[in-house]
């Protein structure tokens, strides 16, 4: 074995440039399938996660403006929601409406306790939406309905707020009386923040907000829960009779699309699945054509490679070696040549996908209040390297046996007649 390595060895040292661009094939086509993969699933893992944040099965509906004219009113008017759709859609809708919900948002307010402050935005919601928007509470409770009934002024913030107002003993904060424009509001818990949405809201009930400050029975959003529509075709029927019945509520259209928003976290959901799916598709199609580059490299370099060798593999056989010596030869070079080079080259797919990691992996989008990050985990599983490495090491090997049959079989006197 020593001395098939030192043949081995021997030959690479005196064809330089032919293995330095075999191993070049090699390694950039598992190089790049591993990082397009990396790169694939990072922009998969964000936009998977950035979507588990909401319950799937979750609607938000907000005023727009009309884009029709209709019974005689102009386009472009302001709908505002108010208390007449939100009993719409509790009432009308039970059959597929769970829980319902609406908020206020009253902008940034500052909160006051002893000698510190904290700015943050002031919502006004209803229980539901730890459940719709995922909030993790840390300590305290929630929002709850005897709140929204009897206008309680409670509060409940988030933890990097609480840390604010108290330190770093932040669950004390639950009891404490903070003020909001000179009104005292209790603190009855405390939640995670959120880089993913509105990470510096305090929440109070909504009916109490809407009191404070006169809004009278409008509302920003109504948001609710639903049951019983499984595929997107339920899905966009549902919306279709729910927007008819919103628009008749202010004079709109039935089919005007643009009079209100509705954002229906289970078909976009739906959506980005597929879209996802297309792009795992394509980056695996890209990635594998680029690994059947490398692999027609290697072939093409390795069928070169006997050519060239005819006359020595002629010599060996003149002086007794014998087939197989010849074909073991060869195989075995094809092999440690496409394992070094497809380990360096999975390494430093793997290295790429770390630097991504390292760089674009914290950065966020940010929107004003709104953050979230584009980019999560670009890396690609350990098996996948591997399986990537050995496919190439096989491939490399089965084209380096295909003209390493022939040159076995080549009677001695026509391989030293070959280059003559």
């Amino acid at each position: 074995m020593y001395t098939l390595l030192e043949e081995i060895w021997s030959t690479t040292r005196r064809n330089k440039l032919r293995t330095a661009l075999t191993g070049f094939a090699v390694a950039w086509g598992i190089f790049m399938l591993i990082f397009l993969l990396g790169a694939g699933n990072g922009l998969i893992n964000a936009g998977t996660i950035n979507m588990s944040r909401f319950l799937a099965n979750s609607i938000a509906v907000a005023g727009g403006y009309t884009s029709k004219e209709y019974n005689g009113l102009p386009k472009d008017r302001a709908i505002e929601l108010n208390d007449k759709d939100f009993n719409v859609t509790r009432d009308q809708f039970g059959e597929n409406v769970e829980t319902v919900g609406a908020e206020i948002d009253m902008g940034n307010h500052t909160m006051v306790l002893g000698d510190s402050h904290e700015t943050a935005s002031l919502m006004g919601v209803y229980p539901n939406e730890i459940d719709i928007n995922k909030r993790e509470l840390l300590s305290g409770r929630f929002i709850n309905q005897t709140d929204i009934e009897e206008q309680r002024r409670v509060l409940v913030v988030s933890k990097s707020r609480a840390k604010g107002l108290v330190g770093k003993n932040w669950k004390n904060i639950v009891g404490e009386h903070v003020t909001i424009n000179g009104l005292a509001f209790l603190v009855v818990g405390v939640y995670s923040d959120d880089e993913s949405m509105f990470r510096n809201n305090s929440f109070a009930p909504f009916t109490t907000l809407r009191t404070i400050y006169n809004k009278g029975d409008k509302a920003d959003q109504i948001v609710f829960s639903f049951k019983g529509l499984e595929t997107e075709a339920q899905n966009e029927a549902f919306e279709n009779v729910y927007r008819h019945k919103i628009n008749a509520q202010h004079d709109a259209a039935p089919d005007d699309e643009e009079s209100v928003w509705i954002w229906n976290r289970f078909t976009q959901s739906l959506k980005m699945n597929t879209g996802m799916g297309f792009i795992r598709t394509a980056l695996w199609i890209v990635g594998i054509f680029t690994l059947l580059s490398g692999i027609v490299g290697v072939s093409n370099i390795m069928l070169i490679t006997v050519k060239e060798r005819t006359r020595e593999f002629g010599i060996r056989k003149a002086i007794g070696a014998t087939p197989w010596s010849i074909l073991k030869l060869i195989i075995t070079e094809s092999v440690i040549i496409t394992l070094i080079f497809g380990y360096i080259g999975m390494m430093l797919g793997i290295g790429a996908n770390l630097y991504m990691d390292a760089t674009l992996g914290n950065t966020t989008m940010d929107a004003g209040a709104f953050q979230q990050k584009m980019f999560i985990d670009p890396t690609v599983g350990f098996g996948v390297c591997i399986q990537a490495t050995l496919l190439i090491v096989i491939a490399g090997t089965i084209a380096g046996v295909i003209p390493a049959r022939k040159a076995a079989k080549t009677r001695p006197i026509e391989a030293l007649n070959a280059i003559e």
